[in-house]
């Protein structure tokens, strides 16, 4: 079998962002969902961009309830099928409700699409609906047609490790965020505590550095009400809400590992610990109780949603709030400065650090292709322009040249005169807001190397990525997270069973004992609860799992 691999730049494909042309020897005939893409003569397939005559592929993906609901619509599309010749028949999705319409559409194995463009498959569904034969593996498609994302694994060996099913197959093609490696990496501290320094300077406090100095903060926040008319909220957060979650203040306590979405650490002699069991997150809700009975939180903390959240926000009512970037809050970013690291009662100072976060943004995940793909070939070709180094940013984040619409981008050039994305001023804009409108998501690699070659680093991540190097760093006690590993059916299995209870009952637990009190009383039942939910055997896996992944 002989293969031919190469890149031509086009004035069709800069227009797209992406330059690739695939040839070698062989037929255009295809087998459904052949798993090699090759001929009946075992020959890689000749697919060059732009195709001689259109050709068809149907994907199913999702969008944002505020954006087109018609993928066709998006100047990202628009510009692929002109440079490729491919059109692509949508089922969209709102973004909210994706998941429910996934899963009933892969129950309807007759009718399947070629494959998921934004799949978001977990590691538990990759092997599910692998096993089932809905989808299909694609190994060897990255292999014979996908000369982008081959690259990429071939540069980067641990991501197509990280792809890699414990039975040798790949059944998804990834999501890769480089935006900063190890502790200084952007997404190593998801929810950040923005305290309002313009409220600070009015009433001449200093920005706390223990706990007891932001209590006092609070309560001052409280009194004098800076907001007016009894509008202050001296501190909100979604509890056990992701980024927006507090949890990143219960570092200060104890060992010092806080909690995080996962509620896992890795203690610094590599052992997986479970965050809500450890001393310090008991007292940490001891003191944030004491916050409460105060009504130095935000009693919507409790039950409100995004919407309620940010549009608090807006209003300028927040003394204290978490989230990933205080602009998607809609308050005055220039009002607001990350809150450092707090020193508890007994010293403890740490930044809990999140899971997976020592290498980039990852999610296997991200597109499959089904069983019923009539041309994988053609699929696999079409789905490696995504991770084409020009087209990838502008999937992730936004395009250029959009009329008579806010345009993340624009079609600049780098130090050595070729075309690069270079990052519009987003002026009040939400950043969130304005790329849900232009980026089409689905598989792509934007790597740490692109920047200031093919792109510019968006101006929000710099400037969170020098907030998580200047401010956050020096206080990451942790030298170790859990890394993202490819676990076995029957792993993925027992580890789903564990979780759902776990986190459901740690969770619920976490939200009573801010609001009611109680934790020093229930601490011992809780913990055997937890035993008797499988948490034990649940750390266990997750040990396995990790003394793997160094032992190699």
């Amino acid at each position: 079998m002989k293969r031919n691999v190469w890149y031509r730049l086009t004035a069709a494909a800069l227009t797209a962002g992406m330059a690739l042309s695939l040839s070698a020897c062989g037929s255009s005939s295809t087998q459904k969902a052949d798993t090699s893409g090759l001929d009946e003569n075992g020959q890689v397939k000749e697919i060059s961009f732009p195709l001689a005559e259109t050709g068809e592929l149907s994907f199913i993906t999702s969008a944002p309830a505020n954006s087109t609901q018609n993928p066709n619509e998006r100047l990202i599309f628009q510009r692929l099928e002109e440079a490729t010749n491919v059109h692509i028949d949508w089922t969209c999705f709102v973004e909210d409700q994706f998941s429910d319409k996934k899963n009933l559409a892969l129950s309807q194995a007759k009718s399947l699409p070629d494959g998921l463009f934004n799949a978001d498959m977990s590691t538990y569904d990759l092997l599910r609906y692998a096993k089932q034969g809905v989808i299909i593996p694609v190994e060897d498609l990255i292999d014979n047609y996908m000369p982008n994302l081959k690259a990429i694994f071939d540069k980067y060996p641990e991501y197509r490790t990280m792809c890699t099913a414990p039975d040798g197959h790949i059944y998804g093609f990834p999501w890769i965020e480089q935006l900063g490696e190890g502790k200084e990496a952007i997404q190593s501290v998801g929810g950040m505590p923005f305290i309002n320094k313009k409220w600070l300077d009015e009433l001449n406090l200093e920005v706390p550095t223990t706990t007891e100095e932001l209590t006092e903060v609070l309560r001052t926040f409280k009194e004098k009400d800076p907001a007016g008319n009894g509008q202050t909220i001296p501190m909100s957060f979604i509890v056990n809400g992701g980024n927006e979650d507090l949890g990143v203040l219960m570092g200060a306590f104890g060992d010092g590992y806080g909690d995080v979405p996962d509620h896992i650490a890795v203690t610094n002699d590599k052992k997986v610990v479970w965050t809500a069991t450890q001393d310090g997150y008991k007292e940490a809700l001891e003191w944030l109780h004491e916050l409460y009975e105060e009504g130095l939180m935000d009693p919507e903390a409790f039950t409100q949603d995004w919407s309620n959240f940010v549009a608090k926000g807006k209003a300028d009512r927040y003394g204290l709030f978490f989230t990933w970037d205080a602009a998607n809050i809609g308050s005055k970013l220039e009002d607001y400065i990350p809150l450092p690291a707090l020193a508890g009662p007994e010293g403890t100072k740490s930044i809990p650090r999140q899971s997976g976060s020592a290498t980039s943004g990852f999610n296997r995940g991200r597109c499959v292709l089904t069983a019923n793909c009539r041309d994988t070939a053609l699929a696999a070709a079409w789905l490696d322009q995504m991770y084409a180094p020009l087209q990838s940013p502008q999937n992730n984040w936004g395009t250029y040249g959009e009329e008579g619409k806010f345009n993340i981008f624009e079609l600049s050039e780098n130090a050595e005169g070729e075309p690069m994305l270079k990052h519009m001023d987003l002026g009040t804009e939400s950043p969130v807001e304005v790329r849900q409108n232009q980026s089409v998501n689905g598989p792509l690699a934007v790597l740490n190397e692109y920047y200031d070659v093919y792109v510019t680093c968006p101006d929000d991540a710099q400037y969170r990525l020098d907030w998580i190097k200047d401010i956050y760093v020096q206080d990451m006690t942790e030298e170790y997270v859990y890394p993202d590993v490819f676990t076995s059916q029957e792993d993925t299995d027992a580890m789903n069973q564990y979780e759902t209870d776990l986190d459901q009952y740690t969770e619920q637990m976490k939200a009573d004992w801010i609001m009611n009190g109680g934790v020093e009383e229930g601490w011992e039942a809780y913990q055997q609860k937890l035993e008797d939910y499988g948490l034990s055997k649940y750390l266990e896996i997750k040990q396995k799992y990790l003394d793997a992944y160094y032992a190699d």
